[in-house]
């Protein structure tokens, strides 16, 4: 298999899917399975996650903005991008559940009802979407179903983001990056519409 075709549709999946397993199952190894190896990996999942979502939120919009090979090559494979995105926060929220397990106290001192329950709603979403990723459930419910699910999953996880990363700026100044990042991407999104969008001219 040449490389193009490892870094093309399902096979990207896979080899996402492969390495976002093995760095987990890396960091749960390293500390013998404990409750800082499980953090570990509930951290460096978030930002996997992130990165992905990022990629995959962006494609269209840095496609339209700058055509080029490496933009082209994003937006063709978006899907698996995010697919890829919806096994990281998979891992993510199985990270969570045996935080929760192995140290009920601590879980609790840093997981609040508004945050479970937000977070929640966003892996509803993430599943729903994945769900739908694939020819024959989009086309199972129709393409106004699709793009409205999409839509309004893609921007509610966008600003899960933004609020996840900002009420902890003051922690460590290093969390204004992912809002920023977001951020931007929004800016892009909305260049691209109007860079998209054709130009009446008068008659």
């Amino acid at each position: 298999m040449t490389k193009t075709r490892l870094l093309e549709g399902w096979n990207l999946l896979g080899l996402l899917s492969l390495v976002l397993l093995a760095i987990s199952g890396l960091c749960l190894a390293s500390q013998a399975y404990d409750v800082e190896s499980v953090r570990m990996v509930i951290r460096i999942t978030a930002r996997t996650s992130l990165v992905l979502f990022a990629l995959a939120f962006a494609a269209q919009a840095m496609m339209t903005l700058w055509p080029s090979a490496l933009t082209r090559w994003q937006r063709r494979n978006r899907r698996q991008i995010g697919l890829a995105f919806a096994v990281s926060h998979t891992i993510h929220a199985a990270a969570i559940l045996a935080f929760a397990r192995m140290d009920p106290q601590g879980f609790h001192e840093h997981a609040m009802t508004g945050t479970l329950v937000s977070g929640g709603v966003a892996y509803a979403f993430i599943a729903a979407m994945a769900a739908t990723s694939f020819d024959r459930t989009a086309a199972w419910i129709g393409p106004n179903a699709w793009r409205t699910l999409h839509w309004l999953g893609g921007y509610y996880l966008w600003m899960s983001f933004i609020v996840t990363n900002g009420k902890r700026i003051g922690q460590s100044p290093l969390y204004a990056l992912p809002v920023v990042l977001m951020l931007v991407i929004l800016f892009l999104r909305i260049a691209a519409r109007r860079q998209a969008r054709p130009v009446s001219t008068p008659v």
